[in-house]
């Protein structure tokens, strides 16, 4: 059943904001904490291994920091993207560990890596992120990019601060002994 003008405001208003009932599906974690805390994220050649020293596998050291960092109302954000079959979609969600992991580690790398390297990677994770989402996992070329992406990932080895407060969070700066920073 095809919805009317009015009714499609309803759900998708000009304003790009989602309706009420739309954030409160998606926006389900409240404030917990009201104190700053800060954390030290280390990574080893780009995958995540420790959190204030607590080391781990990725999969727990992500719901270790999801457990915390949603207590600071953290990581909320609307996605618009291109759907498989053409259209626009939009979604509110909560991923308070994935955007600090996703922004900790993009800190590491611009110290870490070069301008070029920097440049390269963006550019194949677009073309990668595209084939992923429209199913095409065993396409050879897949192998190929994930190869490059493991070897980008040698330098990127090092500690990001971060420091949590009420719905949101601060890059505080790194510590590796690969930075870029001062060697150019």
């Amino acid at each position: 059943q095809r919805l009317s003008f009015s009714q499609r405001l309803r759900f998708y208003p000009k304003d790009g904001l989602l309706p009420k009932v739309g954030i409160s599906q998606a926006f389900t974690k409240k404030l917990i904490e009201k104190r700053k805390k800060v954390l030290n994220i280390r990574f080893i050649k780009g995958e995540i291994v420790s959190i204030n020293n607590k080391r781990s596998n990725p999969t727990d050291l992500i719901d270790y920091l999801e457990e915390i960092s949603s207590q600071y109302a953290i990581g909320r954000d609307v996605h618009v993207g291109d759907t498989i079959i053409g259209i626009k979609g939009r979604v509110g969600f909560e991923a308070a560990a994935a955007k600090i992991i996703i922004k900790a580690h993009e800190l590491l790398e611009k110290h870490t890596m070069s301008k070029w390297q920097i440049f390269q990677k963006e550019s194949i994770s677009k073309l990668y992120s595209m084939l992923i989402h429209e199913g095409q996992y065993f396409d050879p070329v897949i192998e190929d990019i994930e190869a490059y992406f493991e070897k980008s990932q040698r330098y990127v080895t090092g500690n990001v601060f971060v420091e949590l407060s009420q719905y949101n969070f601060k890059l505080n700066g790194i510590k590796s002994k690969h930075c870029l920073l001062y060697t150019s």
